[in-house]
């Protein structure tokens, strides 16, 4: 299982969100491609970048320090948040972004993630964003009525190979992500899974290894110092 580090900018800086909520906001550095240097200097292989502002706004807003920090650091960086057309995509790809990740723009507008899958084909990530089972959207501010298991059965029949999911209860907050969850979803479905939200132990990061996932994200307890990175890559 891969480890990787996020990095959530707001407002050019680097923040975390607490259950996704823009009134609960830490700021824990006011430089997000020092933090990417810090991180790749102490092995990570690749970094998840939000663009907070752009999830929010619908359009990237934070995309020049995003090509930053891809132009800085040796790690593979994926990137998401505003990213909701296939020429922004194409951008960032053409940019040097490793994968690309589509969240609102995958379930509002189906005919742009298939187009997605045949530019980006394995360089594409979809983020399922849930909230008691619920898929939430622009930067987990508005509500849907779609189911998350459900969008991600429709995901792959689409063709799309790997998903990010975030229980947003659980994200940047203390306590352990959904288990159970992970383990269900790995089982019934053929797609690669990235774990996001709650991690806060290494005995987590274990788990999550145990449930089958693909890769987990860290993100508050990095910055908290509860998780050391290289203990967490040494996990993987």
């Amino acid at each position: 299982m891969e480890v990787i580090p996020a990095i959530d900018i707001r407002g050019g800086r680097c923040v975390r969100l607490s259950q996704g909520d823009y009134d609960r906001e830490t700021v824990f550095d006011d430089d997000p491609v020092a933090v990417a240097v810090r991180w790749a200097a102490l092995g990570a292989r690749r970094i998840h970048i939000v663009d907070l502002d752009g999830a929010r706004a619908g359009e990237q807003v934070n995309a020049a320090l995003v090509r930053r920090i891809v132009h800085t650091v040796g790690a593979a960086v994926q990137t998401g948040g505003g990213l909701r057309d296939l020429e922004t995509v194409r951008a960032a790809l053409d940019g040097g972004v490793n994968r690309v990740v589509l969240g609102t723009a995958a379930v509002r507008d189906p005919d742009l993630l298939r187009e997605a899958v045949a530019v980006a084909r394995d360089r594409l990530i979809v983020s399922v964003d849930a909230r008691n089972g619920i898929v939430q959207l622009q930067g987990w501010t508005v509500g849907s009525d779609v189911d998350a298991t459900s969008l991600i059965r429709q995901l792959a029949s689409i063709g799309v190979e790997r998903i990010v999911y975030t229980d947003i209860d659980r994200d940047g907050v203390r306590g352990s992500p959904n288990f159970e969850m992970y383990e269900a979803m790995v089982a019934e479905t053929s797609i690669a899974v990235i774990a996001a939200g709650g991690v806060s132990t290494l005995d987590d990061l274990r788990r999550l290894s145990d449930c089958g996932v693909e890769a987990a994200i860290v993100g508050r307890a990095l910055y908290t110092g509860e998780v050391s990175l290289p203990e967490a890559l040494a996990v993987s």
